[in-house]
């Protein structure tokens, strides 16, 4: 509890604050102050909602607290580490000695993550109108909840509680000790070794970090190459990186059982046929999310959930109680702090107006934020496929890419898919150092219905590595010209000579 941390509670669960008295009937009670939570809140009151806002522990969530802001800092820092030692790549040569500061990483982290935790503050939440409750909800009615000792009463309300890291039945882990997303945040010494458990984002995200921190890093998963539900070219552009940073990659692999020697850690695993022992100082598990729906007394709401799938949810994100409505990781699939945004605007929408919005409508998008990132929006080929439409996909590398080559960030690529013989955009996967930043022109021509052609007529700065987008929309017309056209284009260009 140093002085950041410190500001950081002040803000997001203060020791002195006071709940509200209840105030009648509320529009909407939100139970949940992450991101979806939050938005559902704050909209509701923009709009003259009487609105209550119940949280058990932090305000902002997972994504403020142990999530995306605490971990993409982390990540910058790794980033700074890593242009240090590649930097005579640009003709650049740094004095001997240059090292990783890991305490003053850690400080960065946690002086910045207090200073964003202000846009959450329960200060600036009451001055919208919103009255909170801190405190453990429990539904006591199908229209009314508890919390400290009040009785709430709604119209309607949102489920908003999240999920939290799941463990794994590996035999010792518990004993030994381990890390997860909710914890690592709290290191304060580097580990000198780390093994991370899964290599999914988040195990793809930490270990790299922590790899260009100074860590030595082990990372272990079943599939047979990192990021198993991604694009498979783009995963096996990263997983070349992370074997190049040295990281030490255990695939297809199976730990039988952790036990610990001293201060260190010893997991014993079978990997492709052999069997083996590694001795670490930290494990860090990342290898999905629970839904948070214990403790809700959801029966008494007449709410319907599943302890691994979340509250159940139809397509206007309205659950079995048709007064109350759920939004993000507590009911979504895609557990994404912009997917619970955009689950909270249409609930708002739903719960206060009637309206008739669709969650299957949204297009969800998603970054993980390695180095090269690796984004996506829309289909891959194999889900084109399975819906039985058919795809051309149009590839442009970045080593084509003027900017990218002048950046020395060639390993990487933009592959778009669209309906064969049209430009409809169907899906994209970007693979580049900022990838993240670069999708967004893609998902607004998909939402918008705009298509790859279209884009190739809007002129793209030169030079960015975005201009690859538009380069694919050329490549797309020019797919499109047919032999007969093309013979009709050539026989009037003849006929425009003679003319």
């Amino acid at each position: 509890m140093d002085e950041h941390n410190q500001a950081l509670a002040a803000n997001v669960h203060p020791s002195d604050w006071v709940n509200p008295k209840p105030e009648g009937r509320y529009n909407l009670v939100v139970v949940g102050a992450g991101p979806a939570g939050l938005v559902a809140a704050a909209g509701a009151a923009g709009l003259g909602a009487k609105v209550a806002l119940v949280e058990k522990h932090l305000l902002g969530g997972d994504c403020l607290n142990v999530g995306c802001v605490p971990s993409k800092t982390l990540i910058r820092s790794s980033r700074a580490a890593a242009e240090v030692l590649q930097a005579s790549r640009f003709g650049v040569h740094i004095p001997a000695g240059a090292e990783v500061d890991f305490p003053a990483v850690m400080e960065r982290l946690r002086r910045l993550r207090a200073r964003i935790s202000a846009h959450d503050s329960a200060k600036h939440l009451a001055a919208q109108g919103i009255d909170l409750f801190f405190g453990e909800p429990r539904f006591t009615g199908s229209d009314r909840l508890e919390v400290a000792g009040a009785s709430l009463r709604f119209a309607r309300a949102v489920i908003a509680t999240g999920a939290r890291a799941v463990s794994l039945p590996i035999p010792g882990l518990k004993e030994a000790g381990y890390l997860t997303n909710e914890t690592v945040f709290e290191l304060t010494e580097r580990p000198k070794r780390l093994a991370c458990i899964g290599a999914g984002p988040i195990g793809c995200e930490l270990s790299q970090a922590f790899r260009r921190l100074g860590s030595e890093v082990f990372l272990f998963d079943a599939a047979p190459h990192v990021l198993i539900r991604e694009d498979a070219d783009a995963a096996q552009i990263l997983q070349k990186v992370f074997l190049e940073e040295g990281i030490h990659l255990v695939l297809e692999g199976q730990i039988q059982r952790v036990e610990n020697q001293g201060l260190e850690k010893i997991i014993h695993y079978s990997a492709r046929g052999k069997e083996d022992a590694v001795a670490v100082d930290q494990i860090l598990v990342g290898v999905g999310r629970a839904p948070n729906v214990e403790g809700l007394n959801l029966e008494a709401a007449g709410v319907a959930y599943d302890t691994k799938l979340g509250v159940r949810v139809n397509d206007r994100l309205q659950t079995t109680n048709s007064k109350i409505y759920a939004a993000g990781d507590v009911c979504m699939a895609y557990k994404f702090t912009h997917a619970a945004d955009a689950a909270a605007r249409i609930v708002i929408e739903n719960a206060l107006f009637g309206g008739r919005k669709r969650a299957s409508a949204l297009v969800i998008p998603w970054c993980t934020y390695t180095d090269p990132e690796i984004a996506h929006v829309g289909m891959y080929e194999k889900d084109a496929a399975k819906a039985g439409i058919p795809v051309a996909t149009l590839v442009k590398r970045l080593s084509d890419v003027d900017r990218a080559v002048a950046d020395g960030e060639e390993e990487g690529f933009v592959k778009i898919h669209v309906r064969r013989g049209t430009d409809q955009i169907l899906g994209a996967t970007i693979v580049a150092r900022h990838a993240g930043e670069m999708i967004g022109e893609i998902i607004l021509a998909i939402t918008h219905k705009v298509g790859l052609g279209k884009i190739a007529s809007a002129i793209h700065p030169y030079p960015t590595q975005a201009e690859a987008i538009r380069q694919l929309g050329d490549a797309c017309n020019a797919a499109r010209l047919t032999p007969g056209l093309k013979r009709l284009l050539t026989w009037w260009l003849a006929w425009r000579r003679r003319a």
